[in-house]
């Protein structure tokens, strides 16, 4: 039985309790119809409890027989008031005898199991939360829900566009729910998992209205915020860096949320300086003001994408067979792999720039094919941020990606499963980003590239 559902019950049986006490009352000034009608509706009363506790633990369950005898004492108390001889005192210590023995079942008898769901949005991002669900999916009395949400680009003038649903991409070993089939707001889970802070404040995508911070509050007692991403570690002292990223530490979902994880102490103690900084310039108060009520909210436990990394075995992974043909030589050994990344912010930044710069690591490495393989695994929301801010870029880009992956020769990574890319690849290549730190905590050798050097000038 769930928390909410034992204290409804322990709720209703105190309400019983204020009931004899009516009928207490009624029956010394002789008002038996009064008195009747009560017990009416304490039978009622009961009836709804016993119902109850019977759907959810089971028929034949110890608290329900309890209620049919309180039942059975209702009715004889009910016929006994026909007759004039009737002592309210005795009829109240009896009642009152059956309820407690109702009272100290649920509180004893009945066992409270929690239900926690999990609401990602992109699959390719559900590395932020696995481990954290896999390891509430091993407590007992716990049953616990990944439910992946939809999402929809956004149109240049903010509106909503293309709706994205994920569910089919998630792993093998994650039962999926779907979001049409669980009521968050019926079922009121103890606790909400969200990786998403942005609610409306996001350029690119945005998820379903109905699973923004602010309304998933209302309808749980801990709503949970673990960022999607990870970042470099900076020091708490080092402004210049922190005043780069400090729009993340004051984000809606960051401020709706009852917990925040982040990946680390340091970056715990830039949040918690940030957010008050930031919540005195938008003039709130109480506990967004107070040191050490953030402190407690925000907790620098880690990252779970650090998890997936470490946790991903190679020799687990299953590799597509067309990427085996491009990695494999003649003899069966693997070229070395490189992981080459492109992001979102520096396709922005260096707009045809930086699709020159592509161009030109496409031709070294599809001329180096023989010795090494090339994984590229642009940022999944680069369609849905181009495409809305540089329409005219994006038909250029697109037109690079079809033709690497007509060519063949190199693997394209649009698949939701980062931590294989990592795991099976030898060297990191490409830009700045969230993906260098889970390279590094895996030990491989990082090159950053740099847009202003093409090997053709060079040569």
């Amino acid at each position: 039985m769930r928390k909410t559902q034992k204290q409804e019950i322990l709720e209703m049986i105190q309400t019983l309790y204020q009931a004899h006490e009516e009928i207490k009352k009624y029956i010394d000034k002789r008002n038996f119809v009064l008195s009747q009608d009560i017990l009416s509706q304490c039978q009622e009363c009961a009836i709804g409890i016993g119902t109850m506790i019977e759907k959810i633990e089971g028929e034949g369950f110890i608290t329900v027989s309890y209620v049919e005898n309180y039942c059975d004492v209702l009715f004889d108390v009910y016929e006994e008031l026909n007759g004039v001889n009737i002592n309210a005192n005795k009829v109240n210590k009896n009642l009152k005898k059956q309820l407690l023995r109702i009272e100290n079942s649920v509180k004893n008898d009945i066992s409270v199991r929690r239900e926690v769901a999990f609401f990602p949005y992109k699959a390719s991002m559900w590395d932020s939360l696995e481990s954290v669900y896999l390891k509430i999916k091993e407590e007992p009395n716990c049953d616990v829900y990944c439910v992946p949400i939809p999402y929809y680009d956004r149109n240049s003038d903010r509106s909503l566009g293309e709706i994205h649903y994920d569910g089919r991409e998630y792993p093998k070993n994650i039962e999926v729910i779907d979001w049409q089939t669980y009521n968050f707001e019926e079922r009121r889970p103890d606790a909400i998992y969200i990786h998403n802070p942005y609610d409306d404040w996001n350029l690119v995508t945005c998820v379903h209205p109905r699973y923004f911070s602010a309304n998933l509050k209302k309808y749980t007692e801990e709503l949970v915020y673990i960022p999607y991403f990870v970042m470099d570690e900076i020091e708490p002292d080092n402004q210049r860096k922190i005043d780069r990223m400090k729009h993340f530490c004051f984000l809606p979902g960051v401020v709706n949320a009852d917990k925040v994880i982040v990946q680390s102490e340091k970056m715990k103690q830039i949040y918690v300086n940030e957010y008050l900084k930031a919540a005195k310039a938008n003039g709130l108060g109480g506990n967004h003001l107070d040191r050490k009520r953030l402190e407690e909210k925000i907790l620098g436990s880690g990252s779970p994408k650090f998890d997936k990394v470490n946790n991903t075995k190679k020799e687990d992974l299953e590799i597509p067979e067309e990427w085996l043909k491009i990695i494999e030589k003649p003899d069966g050994s693997w070229k070395k792999i490189i992981f080459y990344n492109t992001s979102i912010a520096a396709l922005l930044e260096y707009n045809e720039k930086m699709l020159e710069k592509m161009k030109d690591v496409f031709r070294v490495f599809k001329e180096n094919k023989d010795e090494v393989a090339l994984l590229w695994r642009p940022h999944p929301l680069i369609k849905s941020t181009v495409s809305s801010m540089r329409p005219q870029m994006w038909v250029e880009y697109e037109k690079i990606v079809m033709q690497y992956r007509q060519e063949g020769w190199g693997i394209y990574d649009d698949t939701a499963e980062l931590d294989r890319a990592i795991v099976m690849s030898d060297v990191y290549y490409g830009d700045q980003s969230s993906v260098v730190q889970l390279c590094k905590k895996k030990g491989m050798f990082i090159m950053l590239q740099n847009v202003d050097v093409l090997t053709q000038k060079e040569e």
